[in-house]
């Protein structure tokens, strides 16, 4: 074994001076052409020149993987079928320095011929991949991603893994004629990548409605789809319009009861109005197949409708999920609000919302002030409120940007309700309009302390102006609060 490792470190030697005569004549052959200076100083007073002719030693290796010159060990690619087949020629040194993995059946190996099996999708771009460890870069499509992602975590080269996450992760909002941030979100919980996992799954969760009626709904696994039924962050239009796409991939893919019923058990029912839950149960044939599955929690929505949330706060916990609003989009719970130049000045907006998803509530409403600023004082500096009640803002240099949002009068209707604020800010990427953040507050978006931190509001090309603007959208959800009493 001590002679078979010193031949191949004397190999490899052989190859470095041959490779190492190969580029110099490349490089001393364009020298011309590709000549760089850099007058920086070099530290020491004096001017220091740097000739640079890294592109031009990149386009010698990749000549030498396309042409084979010096080639010291070939690849064969198998699928596990056997039908598909490569063969690459490589270079044993270049394969060494970029993966330990190779390095180490390199070191082991018995001739110069190295098997390889990989599976069809990963086959398909190896070549693709063997470039990449002599080029140190690469162009690459949606589909092609996680069979290149596989190949860097196998072959332990870390920074085209890295690189790969991030191309995953910026191309979330991407148009696919079959969609894939659901595939990219099963194959990163597969692999471990808990970066591309959580990426993929706040991105489904914050811009729902757009993959509801994409043609990747339907094929999402069981566990996916709870994961996200469980969630009060998704934003969407309204909880009947999840209803309807759970009905759809019900019966799309006939999963086994339990899941079915698990399932229709993570719908806020009610969050409906009582017609829409009258709807469901006289024409959704899956909801009467599985009437009993959620009797209870139909029997609680139509007792939370038909009586005061205070009432219904002293019998039922209403901090339980079914009485928790997620981020719907209709304008019973909110507003779009638009800035143009956002960068400028101070702004202001009224708008008006229902008292909360109650039956009992549903006449009465709410008018909410929202303030937005650009440069905001911290807390203890801003002045106390005026005589209309609402707080004012001050404009300062250096300031962060802020929104404050307070209701226009008090009622003794707020009782035993908070309203929790959230603002949805939208940016565009890969042509589409997104959801990028999500803030919940109280009553001032400095409660979330990072409110648009390291947002360009400036910049007319910035992900976050669309057409110059600022696009937002408020929700505001009323969260009741239990008065159960606890008998000793």
């Amino acid at each position: 074994m001590v002679k078979q490792v010193a031949q191949i470190h004397v190999g490899m030697l052989v190859l470095v001076l041959g490779l190492a005569l190969a580029l110099l004549r490349g490089a001393a052959a364009a020298a011309a052409g590709s000549l760089k200076v850099d007058t920086s100083q070099d530290g020491s007073g004096g001017g220091g020149d740097t000739i640079s002719h890294s592109l031009t030693v990149v386009q010698r290796l990749e000549a030498l993987l396309l042409q084979g010159n010096g080639s010291d060990v070939s690849l064969r690619v198998e699928t596990p079928s056997a039908d598909e087949v490569k063969v690459l020629q490589a270079h044993s040194l270049v394969l060494a320095l970029q993966s330990p993995v190779f390095e180490e059946i390199l070191l082991s190996r018995n001739g110069s011929t190295l098997v390889l099996k990989e599976s069809s999708d990963c086959a398909a771009v190896f070549d693709k991949f063997i470039r990449y460890l002599y080029c140190g870069e690469m162009s690459l499509r949606l589909d092609q991603a996680t069979p290149l992602h596989k190949l860097a975590a196998k072959y332990q080269v870390m920074g085209l893994q890295q690189g790969i996450t991030q191309y995953m992760i910026q191309n979330l909002a991407r148009d696919s004629s079959a969609g894939h941030v659901a595939g990219w979100y099963e194959y990163a919980l597969q692999a471990g990548d808990a970066t591309l996992r959580d990426s993929c799954l706040q991105f489904m969760a914050w811009n729902l409605s757009s993959v509801l009626q994409s043609g990747e709904w339907a094929t999402i696994s069981s566990q996916l789809l709870m994961s996200l039924l469980q969630r009060s962050d998704l934003v969407l239009q309204s909880e009947m319009e999840l209803f309807a796409a759970l009905e759809a991939w019900i019966i799309q893919n006939e999963p086994d009861g339990l899941t079915a019923e698990n399932a229709l058990r993570s719908v806020r029912y009610a969050m409906m109005p009582p017609r829409e839950l009258f709807r469901l149960q006289t024409h959704s044939a899956v909801l009467a197949r599985y009437q009993e599955s959620v009797r209870d929690l139909l029997y609680m929505s139509y007792q939370f409708h038909s009586a005061s949330p205070m009432h219904m706060a002293k019998f039922f916990d209403v901090n339980c999920s079914l009485f928790m609003p997620r981020n719907y989009l209709s304008a019973v719970w909110g507003s779009p609000w638009i800035i143009s130049n956002p960068s400028r000045d101070d702004r202001s907006t009224s708008f008006q919302t229902q008292l909360g998803p109650s039956g009992h509530d549903s006449s009465k409403r709410v008018t909410w002030n929202a303030m937005f600023s650009p440069r905001w004082l911290p807390i203890g500096m801003r002045p106390m409120y005026t005589e209309a009640g609402a707080m004012q803002p001050t404009r300062v240099e250096g300031g962060r940007p802020r929104i404050i949002i307070t209701p226009a009068t008090s009622s003794a209707d707020f009782a035993g309700v908070n309203f929790q604020k959230t603002v949805l800010v939208m940016a565009q990427q890969q042509g589409k309009v997104v959801v990028k953040h999500v803030y919940n507050f109280h009553q001032s978006t400095e409660e979330s302390g990072d409110f648009l931190a390291g947002a360009d509001l400036y910049r007319r090309t910035s992900e976050y102006l669309i057409d110059s603007s600022l696009v937002l959208h408020i929700v505001v959800k009323p969260l009741y609060q239990t008065l159960i009493t606890i008998k000793n």
